[in-house]
């Protein structure tokens, strides 16, 4: 499971341009990546023992 630190980083990673757009690929990425964060903010993520 990835951190929060690491996934800001590649939310950040996928706007390091921010005047060129966006690919559709790149928006499933990002979504994904915003989603996975939020999971991860809400603690709905079990550690691994």
């Amino acid at each position: 499971m990835r951190s929060a630190a690491e996934l800001n980083a590649r939310i950040r990673a996928l706007w390091s341009h921010p005047q060129v757009p966006l690919t559709a690929e790149q928006r499933e990425e990002y979504a994904r990546l915003c989603e996975e964060l939020r999971a991860v903010e809400r603690g709905d993520v079990a550690e691994a023992a």
